[in-house]
């Protein structure tokens, strides 16, 4: 029998039980870990009745009756809270009454299992199919809706989540994640009292700047890191989304997620299917911890472009030269770069442009021929310079964006986002194209495909993406189609980056976006790896870093080392402190060669030499978070490889202690059977500077150890961190 038809068969057999009846009435949608229960009541009408660690027999799910909610509610039909779906259908009626027509459940490879329910409205020709993928091995559900018009004529949607879940318990937490430009990711935990709590964004383009798509919940208590009921959820979409939770006078509470249904009422024509973007979410009974590890092992295999590959370490010369820059510069940069060990060297912003030159940020963005006078032999003599130093080459593009001075706009000021009689909103001096426009959407990938095929060697792109939608009109869309624009943008951009990524599967891409801004599920799977921060300010980066972990993995957070002071937060941190930080997750750096003192570059050259040999555990390594720098003078957080065999230990102190901290810190993840040995690396060479776990070194620890009595050494300077390489007794090289 065929491997993937015995699956569904046993699959089948697994939710339906014995009976026909109970194959009509109950589904689940299980990974190895947890399950969701849905069942269909006599009037067909489809109810979640569980969510939470599978049992051995989903079975027995069935048994009794559990606490029900809609699986997917509806405006009017009885519904008197807020509706996952909202409809006008073609004679008027406000209403939505859907009911179950059937499901089916198929396997996608070994791995993954997809089922489909489908809903139909009691009268209209409306039809919404429920989507799920289970993700065995992560324990991750990816879901998504599809809202079919087989009407004669076109209905108005105004509300349309992609995910209605339902939980109860005394008590919700909500932990949220939140900030600005170079403050991005902040996190805050709030009680969710009864009534209506929304999380979201109306940028329509960059949206993660305020708020990020993603959340905890926490149920019965605030969240914690290893116990306790715990939901994440993340949404798959770089445009304007919500979160609604709502909790109803008897404590029940209802999540809505998906794209904002604020300004973006959607025309359904005839015949068309209006598809959600997914949210991925996971169960935890072992706290946020479990949740993370989860996602990121998911993300390294499905959410990130290359999850299980390599990363370079670059060299960017932006805060170096910004827009003043020529090829003698861009040369000695290069060859400054090779000779300290980097990978590849990055152009960033300011290459481009003749007639308008882009020499500052008011110019040239959306005309993307070489700057002829910065760069007479073209960027192939660039890429050649760095081929045969032994370095990839990147380059930084913004395709989507325009300045009014510019040759693009010059020819198309009809392209742009505006609304008419309004005078033109800048930000950064620059405008949106409108790619609900299809011939924009072909400009918008010939800028990186031209720019790819004129100059072969191209390694590295990085795409970046400065502001977001203010004045929302189209030139393109008809006057009643106006409020389509939030979401066409958003699924052209994401059939953008589809085309180019499918195109060009070895070039690696960055999603910049001035920071975390594109920083989600829907665009990274077309990304390598995105840019979570502007700011480098180690300190600031902490706590970006932390935020930014609970979802994603360190293989996509790029982080830099740079000037110090620091040329956004103005302040100074030693060397080793930027470096650390950097090292925590995808080292690059900003800071040139050229601006540091001998001793500065031999730190630079070893500590990029110790993080290649550390490289594939901090890239590809389970993650154990073990001090908050939201509660203690102290943070730290660890690596560990998939065999156990290594870890990484990171410990930064982020408020002086005029006592010293002398935290005990109690590693995870660690096989307790297993013997380790400690090293301190990056090391601040002379000055009769001894290792801070001198009493530890050299010496051999069970992994129970580790876990159970931990490590106590004090952390007393101002911006004073410790990393430690534990390795397997016999495969760490004491220095």
């Amino acid at each position: 029998m065929n491997t993937t038809k015995k699956a569904i068969i046993i699959l089948l057999s697994s939710l339906c039980g014995t009976g026909g009846l109970a194959a009509q009435k109950h589904i689940t949608v299980s990974t190895q870990n947890t399950c969701l229960a849905l069942k269909v009541t006599d009037k067909k009408q489809l109810e979640q009745v569980y969510f939470g660690n599978r049992l051995k027999n989903d079975i027995e799910l069935q048994t009794a009756a559990l606490p029900a909610a809609a699986a997917y509610s509806t405006f009017g039909a009885g519904h008197t809270f807020e509706a996952a779906l909202r409809a006008v259908q073609t004679d008027g009626n406000t209403s939505t009454d859907l009911r179950y027509v059937s499901h089916r459940t198929e396997a996608q490879g070994s791995n993954i299992i997809q089922t489909t329910i489908s809903l139909k409205d009691a009268y209209y020709e409306l039809n919404v199919d429920l989507c799920y993928k289970a993700y065995q091995k992560e324990d991750v559900i990816e879901q998504w809706v599809e809202i079919k018009n087989n009407q004669a004529k076109s209905i108005t949607l105004h509300n349309f989540a992609s995910s209605d879940l339902s939980f109860k318990a005394a008590e919700y937490y909500v932990t949220q994640f939140h900030g600005n430009w170079a403050e991005e990711m902040k996190m805050s935990e709030q009680l969710l009292d009864e009534g209506i709590k929304i999380i979201d964004s109306k940028l329509g383009v960059r949206s993660n700047q305020f708020t990020h798509p993603c959340f905890l919940l926490s149920l019965g208590q605030p969240a914690r890191e290893d116990n306790g009921e715990v939901v994440g959820g993340t949404l798959a979409w770089p445009g304007s989304f919500q979160f609604c939770f709502e909790v109803d006078p008897l404590r029940n509470l209802r999540v809505l997620s998906g794209i904002n249904p604020y300004a973006s009422t959607y025309t359904l024509e005839k015949g068309k299917t209006f598809k959600t973007p997914a949210l991925l979410y996971t169960y935890s009974n072992s706290g946020t911890g479990t949740v993370s590890r989860r996602f990121h092992r998911w993300a390294r295999q499905y959410g990130v472009k290359n999850g299980s590959g390599e990363r370079s370490i670059l060299l960017n010369n932006w805060e170096a030269t910004y827009f003043d820059f020529d090829e003698a510069k861009l040369v000695q940069i290069i060859d400054d770069a090779a000779k300290m060990g980097f990978e590849l060297f990055l152009l960033d912003d300011g290459w481009f442009g003749n007639k308008y030159p882009r020499d500052s940020d008011k110019a040239g963005l959306g005309d993307w021929q070489t700057n002829t006078k910065k760069l007479p032999h073209g960027i192939p003599f660039l890429i050649e310079e760095a081929h045969k130093r032994g370095l990839k080459f990147g380059i930084w593009v913004e395709p989507e964006m325009v300045n009014p001075k510019s040759e693009l706009y010059e020819k198309h000021p009809d392209w742009i986002i505006t609304q008419p009689h309004r005078e033109l909103s800048l930000m950064r001096n620059q405008l949106l194209l409108d790619l609900s426009n299809p011939k924009v959407q072909e400009f918008v990938f010939n800028v990186i495909d031209n720019i790819l095929a004129e100059n072969p060697g191209i390694d590295y792109v990085k795409w970046d993406c400065n502001r977001y939608i203010t004045t929302s009109g189209s030139q393109y869309l008809k006057p009643e189609q106006q409020s389509h624009l939030w979401i066409d943008n958003a699924n052209a951009i994401l059939g953008v980056m589809e085309k180019v990524s499918a195109k060009y599967p070895n070039v690696c891409f960055m999603a910049c976006s001035g920071g975390g801004g594109r920083m989600d599920y829907g665009s990274m799977k077309h990304f390598d790896e995105f840019w979570i921060s502007d700011n480098n300010d180690p300190l600031q980066r902490i706590f970006t870093q932390w935020g930014g972990q609970y979802f994603f993995p360190a293989i996509g957070m790029a982080s830099h080392v740079s000037a110090s002071p620091n040329h956004i937060s103005g302040r100074s941190a030693p060397l080793k402190y930027r470096f650390d930080i950097a090292m925590a997750a995808k080292l690059g750096m900003d800071m040139q060669p050229v601006q540091m003192t001998e001793e500065e570059k031999e730190f630079s050259r070893q500590g990029i030499a110790t993080y290649k040999q550390i490289r594939p555990t901090i890239l590809h390594g389970d993650l154990y978070r073990l001090l908050s720098p939201y509660e203690h003078n102290r943070t730290a957080y660890m690596y560990v490889s998939e065999n156990k065999q290594e870890a990484v230990v990171f410990n930064f102190l982020v408020r002086k202690d005029i006592n010293g901290d002398r935290q005990t810190v109690l590693l995870k993840g660690l096989d307790p059977d297993k013997e380790y040995m400690l090293l301190e690396i990056n090391r601040e060479a002379g000055k009769g500077k001894k290792s801070r776990i001198s009493e530890y070194e050299g010496k051999k620890f069970s992994g129970d150890y580790l876990m159970t009595v931990g490590l106590r050494f004090t952390m007393s300077n101002e911006y004073e961190s410790v990393v430690i390489r534990v390795g397997q007794s016999g495969t760490i090289r004491m220095e």
